[in-house]
């Protein structure tokens, strides 16, 4: 038992703590918004990170139109992953129509 602790521990210090904010298309329905949500976070779980907290933010005004959207549905995401695995989830976050912008920012401790 107390060998497993230790060896949590040591793949605990490997992941790194993140801030993730993102802004979906305002144009999204509730039951698409709640899908693509789920599967950032699905991204993120099954890439042995850790989800800390999922704030939704709701509906907000942009401050500048961005890809011709005045508005948007803004998330935070705060967990623990490795910084290799961070760089597929930007590749994919990058690559979405869904995803309007997004900024990933490593939190130090």
């Amino acid at each position: 038992m107390v060998k497993r602790k230790k060896e949590q521990q040591v793949k605990d210090s490997r992941l790194q703590d993140y801030e993730l904010v993102y802004i979906l298309s305002p144009e999204m329905t509730d039951e698409a918004l709640e899908t693509r949500v789920n599967g950032i976070s699905e991204f993120i779980t099954t890439r042995e990170g850790v989800i800390g907290a999922m704030d939704k933010w709701g509906k907000k005004k942009l401050a500048y139109p961005i890809k011709h959207f005045l508005e948007g549905n803004y998330v935070l995401a705060r967990f623990k992953m490795s910084p290799a695995r961070c760089k597929e989830l930007e590749a994919s976050l990058r690559i979405s129509e869904d995803v309007v912008r997004h900024l990933l920012i490593r939190v130090s401790n």
